[in-house]
């Protein structure tokens, strides 16, 4: 499966980086800001009050690190 992380670089980005190494997700994309997209791109695309990361499991948003934790807990992903 496919892992995408907006990135700006903070220790949470780091972490869903690690997190996506951990579980074996080996196509991860990280999208970095100011190289691959611009914060109004960001913004435009996530909405105003989005945090960083944003990430994208497969073709779908899963949103922050912590809602995507716990969408791959309820799938058993983190075993």
């Amino acid at each position: 499966m496919k892992a995408i992380i907006y990135s700006n670089g903070n220790q949470e980005c780091e972490r869903a980086a690690a997190l996506m190494e951990a579980v074996h997700m080996d196509d991860t994309i990280v999208y970095n800001l100011n190289k691959d997209f611009t914060e109004t791109q960001f913004r435009d695309e996530f909405g105003e009050e989005a945090s960083y990361p944003m990430i994208a499991l497969g073709m779908q948003h899963r949103g922050t690190l912590k809602e995507t934790l716990h969408f791959m807990n309820t799938k058993g992903m983190l075993v």
